[in-house]
């Protein structure tokens, strides 16, 4: 299954970005072993529209623009369902092993995400009750998606 990751924002050159770049590499490496590869990483500037509701349209227009035909989109949302890292790699296995070709994992802007793509995710998850940068969400959802590859691996990278 190929993943690709959405963001309302792009990283500037530095640690934030270095770093996310360091657990993305790691996972393109370890994931094809397991049917799970790196698509791409889209970025897209936040619009300038005058009101946050017109933000939110276009923001996600763009993301519809980004998603192939028949993708499962998971949204990250601080409203979202809260999972610990192995339910979270559970998750990955099951799109995978249902045949699903595509998911989409999207990181919004600083309104959020458009209701409408609410309704048309597939899961929409939080990374913890706290409202987190995009700078750092694109961190953890990196570092999660590389250990989600070393639990299906059953590599000891996640202890307990």
């Amino acid at each position: 299954m190929r993943i690709g990751l959405f963001a309302v924002g792009r990283l500037k050159a530095g640690p934030e970005k270095d770093l996310a770049a360091r657990y993305l590499d790691r996972f393109a490496k370890a994931g094809p072993a397991l049917g799970l590869e790196l698509a791409r990483v889209v970025e897209v500037n936040e619009s300038r529209a005058a009101n946050a509701e017109t933000r939110k349209r276009e923001e996600a227009a763009q993301l519809e623009k980004a998603l192939a035909e028949g993708s499962l989109l998971l949204l990250l949302d601080e409203r979202g369902k809260a999972l610990d890292s192995e339910s979270f790699a559970a998750l990955l296995g099951t799109f995978r092993d249902n045949g699903k070709r595509d998911l989409m994992i999207a990181i919004g802007g600083a309104d959020g995400l458009d209701p409408a793509l609410h309704a048309r995710a597939d899961s929409i998850l939080c990374l913890g009750k706290m409202t987190w940068p995009h700078q750092l969400v694109r961190i953890l959802i990196a570092e999660q998606l590389y250990r989600a590859v070393t639990i299906l691996a059953g590599h000891p990278y996640h202890r307990i």
